[in-house]
């Protein structure tokens, strides 16, 4: 038996938009600029766009009827990558930064979780201290309550408070935000 070449065809991934001939609805509710917005047909909106030498896109298909869009395609899509990538760098900028005590945590380490803390704010990350527990010391749960606070209490002109103490099983947390 001979056995033949299959080739595949390419798969080329679906584009985010339909555009121009590629949008199926008889009737569209059309915006942009220089454009009057109201509902036409798809034959005129489609004139509309070729004489402002634009193209016109289905911006959201799940609206009735379809809410298309007369602008440049290609200045659409680099614009909307380039915020992707401004909100991945933004985004990427606030780690989360966790503080330990224990529940007899001495005053000296206090105020060195303190600077740290300072620090970790000024950068502009989120702080999450917590206290842990171990064996019996759960029985004096208040020890942990006051540390957090007392350490809520003296940043509390630097930052925000996401989130007060809450005993979460042998841990005790607190969050907080650098403000703005």
């Amino acid at each position: 038996m001979r056995r033949r070449n299959f080739v595949r065809p390419i798969r080329r991934p679906e584009p985010k938009h339909k555009i121009n001939r590629n949008i199926t609805s008889l009737y569209l509710r059309v915006v942009g600029d220089n454009v009057e917005q109201n509902i036409y047909a798809l034959k005129d909106a489609l004139d509309m766009s070729r004489e402002l030498g634009l193209d016109l896109v289905e911006i959201n298909p799940k609206s009735d009827p379809p809410i298309c869009k007369i602008i440049d395609y290609s200045k659409f899509l680099f614009d909307q990558k380039k915020k992707e990538k401004q909100n991945k760098r933004n985004s990427a900028n606030h780690k989360i930064k966790e503080i330990k005590f224990g529940p007899n945590t001495d005053t000296h380490d206090f105020d060195f979780k303190l600077n740290h803390a300072k620090k970790f704010l000024e950068q502009g990350h989120k702080v999450k201290m917590y206290v842990q527990f171990k064996g019996r010391q759960i029985s004096h749960k208040e020890r942990g309550e006051i540390i957090l606070l007392k350490f809520l209490a003296s940043l509390e002109d630097q930052c925000k408070v996401e989130q007060l103490p809450r005993l979460e099983g042998r841990r005790m947390t607190a969050m907080i935000a650098p403000k703005k």
